[in-house]
C-alpha cells in the first residue's frame, strides 16, 4: 500500500544526524543490465529490459516501496545511506570524514548485496569512492537527492527544499553520478530524512522514479552500542525486508561491527541477502 505521509520513527535515533550521516553499501549477485542516465541528466526510467520499478501510484504519484513481498524466499536488503549534505563541504575541509571504506570492504569480504543511496555532494566529495562503487557487481547505487535538503517542512532539522526545486535536485544527483563514473545509476530515490508528502511524491512523478523507504530502522545513527543495534535488526527482520543502515565513522561509528554481526546470524536463520531491486522485481509492480 502506498504511505503518503512517512517519517523515520523515533527509534531511528536519526533526528538532527540525519544532516551529517554519511553511507555506502554493496550488493550480492551479478545484477541485470540498467539503463544509464542520459547527458540531459534526466533521471533514468524504467524500461522493458532495465530495472524494476513500480507503478505510479494514485492520481500518478511516484511510488513509495517499502518492503518486499512477505511470502516465499526469505530475502532482505540491506541499504546503506550515503548522505552528506551540501553546506558540510566546511567540515569536510577541516578533515572529518562522511565516508566509511572499513564498511565497503566488509560487505565485499562477506559477500554480502547491498543497496547505496547516495547523495550527490557526496559522490562529488569523494569521486573515487562513488565510481568504484557503482562499478562492483556488488553494488547498486541509488539516488538520496544531491542536496540532502528535506522534501517536507521540519524533517529533523535538515535544511528545506522548495517543490519546485525538488526534481532537479534529484536530477542533479544522477547528473554528478554519470560525473565521476558511477554505471547504471538505478531509478530508485530515498527522501532525505524519510520525510515526504504529496507535495513531494508529485514533485518527483516526472522523474521516474521509485522512492523506497524501508521497515526495519536499524537505529546505528551515533550509536555506541553495536550489540544493541544488531539485535535491534535481527528483531525486526522478516521475509522481504528492506533495513536502513548508515556508513561513515564519525556518525554511525559502530556499523561496520553491526554487519559483521548479522550477516552470519541472519544466514543461519535462512535469509538471503538481495539488493532493493531484487525485491521490487519479486513484488510484480506492486507497492
Amino acid at each position: 500500500m502506498i504511505t503518503l505521509v512517512r517519517r523515520v520513527t523515533a527509534g531511528c535515533a536519526l533526528g538532527a544526524a540525519l544532516a551529517v550521516l554519511a553511507a555506502c553499501s554493496p550488493a550480492d549477485e551479478p545484477r541485470a543490465p540498467r539503463p544509464a542516465p542520459s547527458a540531459s541528466a534526466v533521471s533514468p526510467a524504467a524500461t522493458a529490459t532495465g530495472p524494476p520499478t513500480l507503478a505510479p501510484g494514485p492520481a500518478g504519484l511516484t511510488p513509495v516501496f517499502e518492503h518486499g513481498p512477505r511470502n516465499g524466499d526469505k530475502t532482505v536488503a540491506l541499504t546503506f545511506d550515503a548522505d552528506m549534505t551540501a553546506d558540510q563541504g566546511p567540515r569536510a575541509a577541516r578533515g572529518e570524514r562522511f565516508d566509511n571504506p572499513g564498511l565497503v570492504a566488509a560487505l565485499r569480504e562477506l559477500k554480502v548485496p547491498a543497496t547505496v543511496f547516495m547523495t550527490g555532494r557526496w559522490a562529488e566529495e569523494y569521486p573515487g569512492q562513488a565510481r568504484a562503487i557503482g562499478r562492483d557487481p556488488l553494488f547498486e547505487v541509488a539516488n538520496h537527492s544531491y542536496s540532502h535538503y528535506a522534501f517536507t517542512d521540519d524533517c529533523y532539522g535538515l535544511p528545506t527544499i522548495g517543490a519546485g526545486r525538488m526534481r532537479a535536485d534529484v536530477e542533479r544527483a544522477y547528473a554528478l553520478f554519470e560525473k565521476v563514473g558511477v554505471r547504471d545509476a538505478m531509478p530508485y530515490f530515498r527522501f532525505p530524512g524519510g520525510c515526504y508528502d504529496r507535495r513531494a511524491l508529485r514533485a518527483l512523478s516526472a522523474a521516474g522514479v521509485t522512492a523506497v523507504q524501508w521497515d526495519v530502522v536499524s537505529g546505528d545513527a551515533f550509536a555506541t552500542n553495536a550489540d544493541a543495534v544488531a539485535q535491534g535488526v535481527l528483531d525486526g527482520v522478516r521475509a522481504g525486508s528492506v533495513v536502513v543502515m548508515h556508513c561513515t565513522l564519525s556518525a554511525a561509528p559502530t556499523t561496520e561491527r553491526v554487519v559483521r554481526s548479522i550477516v552470519p546470524e541472519l544466514r543461519a536463520k535462512g535469509f538471503r541477502f538481495v539488493k532493493v531491486s531484487e525485491l521490487i522485481g519479486a513484488s510484480g509492480g506492486r507497492a
